[in-house]
């Protein structure tokens, strides 16, 4: 029978194909710490007070790269280059959603409206972040190599998430709030498509590693594609929701170390 957990459990199982979503997972991670920092740097006076939660967000999103790449190590694997094809996040920028790298190499303060779009690009990405990682827990929370890894990470994305709500709520509070739906909707609309492209791509890959056959194959692609449908019907709405969370002030302390893997 074809499940998630049977679906993951074979490519955790081969260790190219664990060394290839390993690879994936750290690279997107390490960009996202990468452009946390440099908008913790360059937030405008007025937004300041962000940056301590900023900056945390930066500091976990290292973190978890790390992770990815202390979970390689531990099987005597090194890092695989990442395909193109499966750059969530340099695919999203060609869209132009979120902040692009050109701007955030250049050392100039950031406008508010270059925060709002970091924020919105954000909450809608770690909607998609904080679902997949309660996947990866319901079935392999309690793995002997993945069960600290997969718990903490989705911590933090919870984290991330409950942050992103409140920041984007108080800055709806300021005055910002069309301008909010409105960056919240192209993103979701985006970041679904990419979702499903990137998807598509690592699915290929890990299909010719493990030589799926065919009729798997299909069956995956078809199921892809028909979770892209639910969301462009609809689905993408809970990425734009805004709701108060319960974890207030989630990103206002340091960040955790990462675990001993190695």
């Amino acid at each position: 029978m074809l499940s998630a957990r049977s679906l993951f459990q074979g490519i955790v199982d081969n260790d190219d194909s664990f060394r290839l979503f390993c690879s994936i997972a750290a690279s997107g991670e390490a960009q996202g710490g990468w452009e946390n920092g440099r908008i913790a740097a360059l937030l405008p006076t007025s937004l300041r007070e962000l940056a301590p939660k900023v900056s945390r967000h930066g500091a976990d999103e290292d973190k978890h790269g790390r992770i990815f790449q202390a979970l390689m190590r531990r099987r005597g694997l090194t890092p695989t280059e990442v395909p193109v094809e499966t750059d969530y996040t340099a695919l999203l920028e060609r869209r132009g959603i979120g902040l692009t790298h050109d701007k955030l190499r250049r050392d100039e303060p950031l406008t508010e409206h270059d925060v709002i779009t970091y924020l919105a690009h954000s909450r809608v990405t770690e909607q998609r972040a904080s679902e997949q990682m309660v996947m990866l827990v319901k079935h392999f929370g309690d793995h002997p190599e993945l069960g600290k890894a997969v718990r903490m990470i989705s911590q933090d994305e919870d984290n991330h998430l409950a942050y992103c709500h409140e920041e984007l709520l108080r800055l709806a509070r300021a005055g910002h709030g069309r301008t909010i739906q409105r960056m919240l909707r192209e993103c979701a609309h985006a970041e679904i498509a990419v979702y499903r492209d990137v998807s598509l791509a690592v699915m290929a890959h890990m299909g010719r590693i493990l030589r799926w056959p065919t009729a798997k194959s299909v069956v995956l692609a078809a199921g892809i594609r028909a979770v892209y449908g639910y969301e462009r019907l609809g689905g993408w709405r809970r990425m734009v929701s805004l709701r108060m969370p319960e974890r207030r002030n989630a990103l206002g302390g340091p960040a955790t170390s990462a675990p001993e893997f190695a």
